[in-house]
């Protein structure tokens, strides 16, 4: 990838990172909100934009290779960044099943508590896994790796 493109996919990186910080600070919020129909219909859109927006910040990761710049100078870290980038994918597809589970109740209060609690955990699971993909980086840059005496 050239360094247009490299700055390019690095600043949309950044702009889909800050959505994505105030979407789940909106969410986070919601989730206070008494349970009617005005939050729900407000839950519904900022988990839309959730999911709009986590694919194509996973898609702009994976151009030239997820994680490639830790991979490069640490090929056998392939499995823990395999199992990243699964759990990325798990987390996707875990924030669609709990949006299409409110968007198929008639009664958002009859699920709001439970609706709650899902949202907690996914933001929580998603949380540590930003955490972890951090540690791996900075582990990988800081790492100095020695000839020995």
């Amino acid at each position: 990838m050239n360094r247009s493109k490299t700055n390019v996919a690095g600043q949309l990186l950044g702009e889909y990172a800050a959505l994505e910080y105030i979407l789940l600070g909106d969410l986070r919020d919601l989730l206070e909100e008494p349970a009617n129909k005005e939050t729900c219909r407000w839950l519904l859109a900022v988990l839309d934009a959730l999911l709009e927006t986590l694919p194509r910040e996973m898609e702009l990761q994976e151009q030239g290779g997820y994680m490639e710049e830790v991979l490069e100078q640490y090929p056998n870290w392939s499995d823990q960044v395999d199992e990243l980038q699964h759990e990325k994918r798990a987390l996707y597809a875990k924030l669609r099943q709990l949006r299409d589970g409110i968007s198929r109740e008639r009664r958002f209060s009859k699920i709001a508590e439970e609706v709650r609690t899902g949202l907690r955990d996914w933001m929580s699971s998603l949380l540590a896994h930003h955490r972890h993909e951090r540690r791996i980086v900075q582990t990988a840059f800081n790492l100095d790796v020695g000839t020995g005496d």
